[in-house]
């Protein structure tokens, strides 16, 4: 260490070090759920540490994945706002994109999920259960029809509001 820093108290960062953890979900498990353990709304199954779709074995013990919680208590961890004409004038267009992305995603992540959309008055909201799945799905939306697209991220929450307009 140099003298300098001795003296003026500065201490160089270090990437080594452990933080705690800046971001509090109450959807993110604790700790590990017994394995085998299954979901009993979507029947996504914990093994290994993750959640997958496979078949359940007969001795998995039913509990609600975080996905599943998130659309019990309607509390999305992603927002996409779609606004601007182009979404009234290709609307089955573009949830058919939305669609085929979500099940893309969920293939892999048993908990990336649409919650819903709904109509507003300036085009349309979609709510997810994942902030990944959020922002995949308004880069896609860009990425097919350009437009603007924006991130706008809430640590504290745990939460991501994307909005793309055309």
């Amino acid at each position: 260490m140099s003298s300098h820093s001795l003296h003026t108290g500065f201490r160089p960062v270090r990437r080594d070090e452990l933080r705690p953890e800046r971001v509090h979900d109450t959807y993110q498990l604790k700790g590990k759920l017994p394995e085998p353990a299954a979901c009993s709304g979507c029947g996504a199954v914990y093994r290994t540490g993750r959640w997958q779709w496979i078949e359940p074995p007969a001795e998995a013990k039913p509990v609600l994945c975080p996905a599943c919680h998130r659309v019990k208590d309607r509390f999305p961890a992603g927002y996409l706002d779609i606004a601007g004409d182009y979404f009234a004038a290709h609307r089955v267009q573009l949830v058919s994109l939305l669609r085929h992305h979500e099940q893309h995603e969920r293939a892999e992540h048993p908990l990336a999920r649409i919650m819903a959309i709904e109509d507003t008055p300036t085009g349309a909201l979609v709510t997810t259960t994942d902030i990944h799945l959020a922002r995949n799905l308004g880069e896609a939306l860009h990425d097919a029809y350009q437009g603007e697209l924006e991130f706008h991220y809430n640590d504290a929450e745990n939460l991501l509001r994307v909005h793309w307009r055309r």
